[in-house]
Parts: C-alpha cells; sequence; structure tokens
C-alpha cells in the first residue's frame, strides 16, 4: 500500500513537469516507478497516462498541432515501437544495460541543446535528424521512454512553444495507444492493475492542471531552458534504474 502511495505522489510530480512540456512525465516518473511498483505495474500504467496527458493537452490546442510533422514522426517511430517490442522479448534480461545507454544519448542531447541556446540560432539545414526518430521508436517500443530522444528531434522542427507542446502531446496519443494493444495482447493487464490505473488519473489530472498554470506564464527561453533541464535530469535518472 506504501508503496502504491509513493507511486502516486510520483505521478503527481512528474506530471507537472508533463504539463509544462508535454513529454517529461513518463521519463521522469519511470526510475522510482520501477522501484516502487515494478516494471508490469509502472510500464502499462505510466503509458496509459501518457495517453489521457497527451487527449488532456490536445483538447484545448488542437489548432497548433502541426499534422505534417506529427505523420512523419508516427509513421517512422510506429514502425520502429514494432521493432523495439521484438528487442525487448529478445534482450528480457539486459534492461539495465540499455537503460544506461540511453541515459548517455539523452545527456548528450541535453548538452547540445543547451549549447546550440547560448551559441544562437543556426539557420544551417541539420542532416540525419530522422536517425532520432528512429532511436526513439526503438526505445519508447522497449521502455515507453523515447521521448527525450523525439525531444532531439521535435525541438530542432518546432521553435514555438504552443506548437511544440501541442504537436508532442498527440504523438503520445497515437504512439501511446499502439503499444496499449500490444501490452492487452500480451497479458500484461488484470483486475488489479485496473485499479491501480484507476487510482492513478486523478494525481495525473492534479499534475497536468498545475503543470498547465506554469506554463502560461513561462517565456520562450524559459520554456526551453527548462526542457533541456528536464532531459539532462532524465538522462541521469536513467542511471538510477
Amino acid at each position: 500500500m506504501l508503496e502504491e502511495i509513493l507511486f502516486y505522489i510520483v505521478i503527481l510530480f512528474s506530471n507537472i513537469m508533463q504539463g509544462i512540456t508535454g513529454f517529461a512525465g513518463t521519463i521522469l516518473a519511470m526510475p522510482l516507478s520501477l522501484r516502487l511498483v515494478g516494471y508490469q505495474t509502472a510500464v502499462p500504467v505510466l503509458n496509459v497516462l501518457g495517453i489521457i496527458s497527451g487527449i488532456y493537452v490536445f483538447m484545448g490546442n488542437y489548432k497548433q498541432v502541426d499534422w505534417k510533422e506529427l505523420r512523419k514522426i508516427v509513421l517512422i517511430m510506429g514502425a520502429m515501437i514494432v521493432l523495439g517490442i521484438g528487442l525487448r522479448r529478445m534482450f528480457e534480461g539486459e534492461g539495465r544495460l540499455l537503460y544506461l545507454l540511453l541515459g548517455v544519448i539523452v545527456i548528450l542531447i541535453a548538452c547540445n541543446g543547451f549549447y546550440q541556446m547560448f551559441r544562437g540560432k543556426d539557420t544551417r539545414p541539420r542532416k540525419g535528424l530522422e536517425i532520432l526518430l528512429v532511436a526513439a521508436g526503438i526505445v519508447h517500443g522497449m521502455f515507453v521512454c523515447g521521448g527525450p530522444l523525439l525531444i532531439g528531434y521535435l525541438s530542432q522542427k518546432i521553435e514555438d512553444k504552443v506548437r511544440f507542446r501541442a504537436t508532442i502531446s498527440t504523438i503520445w496519443i497515437f504512439l501511446n495507444s499502439f503499444l496499449l494493444g500490444s501490452q492487452i495482447y500480451e497479458g500484461m493487464w488484470n483486475e488489479k492493475l485496473l485499479w491501480v490505473q484507476i487510482g492513478a488519473v486523478p494525481f495525473l489530472l492534479l499534475g497536468m492542471f498545475l503543470g498547465g498554470c506554469l506554463y502560461r506564464r513561462m517565456s520562450q527561453k524559459v520554456f526551453m531552458m527548462i526542457t533541456y533541464i528536464l532531459l539532462f535530469l532524465s538522462g541521469i535518472s536513467l542511471f538510477i534504474k
């Protein structure tokens, strides 16, 4: 019981950040959640919360969604999620190593983001960004933690904070729904897990509401700075799984 209460508190605070940025909730919640309730509970519950948080943002910002980028991302990442699910089954006992690798990649992305922010605007076209989408899809299929890699791509494509937040939130609706179908097929869901999920929803909604209030008071620069700080912290957090 204590572990579940702490799990809900983690969901509350991580989704305050989700409400601000549109992406950080799952990866910030995942390390502690795995320790508190285990993989079989944390991953499916946080995945569904990602769908709900995406719908929450989409309902008030659907006109700001960049549908062209969204279609591209969903197609590439969706295909790679299938590969990620397959790899997860193959390397069931090697999760620690893969989390460490993801942590290194995320920290590098965050450091590069800070560098670009303080270096100034670079108008040169960036090549190879789609590689991040491939990696994001694989990682998301394995751990529901592809957000930081997707941010590395999307932050270079969409700079306006409203369009950025609306687009990435809508992406999670599509991708996490696909993962939910896979989890149901694998038999991960049962009555006990459903009750844990129901209990988590109020904490998600409160966190999203508080995050949304903070989001409306932030400047563009502060928004991007928080995004990269969260990426860095997310990367560090992957070393303590």
